[in-house]
């Protein structure tokens, strides 16, 4: 079955950098686009990048772009997203999908915490 493991989340201070990853499995990788989205505590999914399969095509939220990368690597089933200068509104828990600009489902998720 599909099986999304998210990692490298924690707590760092505002301006900070994290990389979170995804080890995915159950599932052809390189024929999917994968997602990362956010939900913080009482507020809605947000959706924060996407990447097709052969990496051609890349988006991100309006919130994100030019601060965070996502990239992949298709050889080990990995997909990741480099966050930089993060703010206290990055904080939450974060969660891969698979498919373009997909909201539900991801695994456990990870939680970044933005904090001074």
């Amino acid at each position: 079955q599909v099986q999304l493991v998210e990692s490298g989340g924690g707590s760092v201070q505002p301006g900070g950098s994290l990389r979170l990853s995804c080890a995915a499995s159950g599932f052809k990788f390189t024929s999917y686009s994968m997602t990362w989205i956010r939900r913080a505590p009482g507020t809605r999914t947000e959706w924060v990048s996407s990447i097709s399969a052969d990496a051609d095509s890349i988006g991100y939220s309006t919130s994100v772009k030019d601060r965070f990368t996502i990239s992949r690597d298709n050889a080990k089933s990995t997909v990741y997203l480099q966050m930089d200068s993060l703010q206290p509104e990055d904080t939450a828990v974060y969660y891969c999908t698979r498919g373009w600009g997909t909201t539900t489902g991801g695994g456990q998720g990870t939680q970044v915490t933005v904090a001074s």
